[in-house]
């Protein structure tokens, strides 16, 4: 969970001096604004911890091996965001969010708290681009993708010239 805590700080660290424009400018039509990113990273998280509960609750035992998630922080292959954590194009204040991220974020820890490693070890759903990933794997890969998604804010902070 250090490496969960360590990137969503500094996700947040990145964007706290930007104005509520520069957070909602979006550098092309076809690109997201940094609230867009912050919102997928909420949408993300939340629907992990949703799918993760699910699976340890309903799920039956499927163990698998190590995926190598950590290499979600490679910005040189594009992944297509699902649908179900597509962000909006409603404008927020960086306040709002931050309080939606601690929310999810919130969930995460509650959920790391009550959930046994060996359960989350044993069961499993797959990842679009790693393959069947075990619980644990998936709540390790949060951080990665959070990192992922800060190399993505300091580009479109470059484009908009923040």
């Amino acid at each position: 969970m250090n490496k969960n805590k360590q990137f969503r700080n500094d996700v947040l660290s990145s964007v706290e001096s930007l104005t509520y424009e520069q957070l909602n400018q979006q550098p092309a039509s076809n690109t997201w604004s940094v609230m867009q990113v912050l919102e997928h990273l909420y949408l993300m998280e939340r629907m992990i911890v949703s799918r993760v509960k699910d699976q340890l609750e309903n799920g039956v035992d499927q163990p698998t091996e190590d995926k190598p998630f950590h290499l979600a922080v490679d910005r040189s292959r594009k992944v297509d965001a699902p649908a179900q954590v597509t962000p909006s194009n409603e404008k927020q204040t960086l306040e709002e969010m931050k309080s939606k991220l601690a929310e999810s974020r919130a969930a995460l820890i509650e959920l790391e708290e009550t959930a046994s490693e060996d359960k989350l070890k044993q069961k499993s759903f797959p990842h679009p681009v790693f393959g069947l990933m075990d619980l644990k794997q998936w709540i390790d890969f949060i951080g990665y993708h959070e990192k992922r998604h800060q190399e993505q804010i300091e580009e479109i902070k470059a484009a908009i010239g923040a």
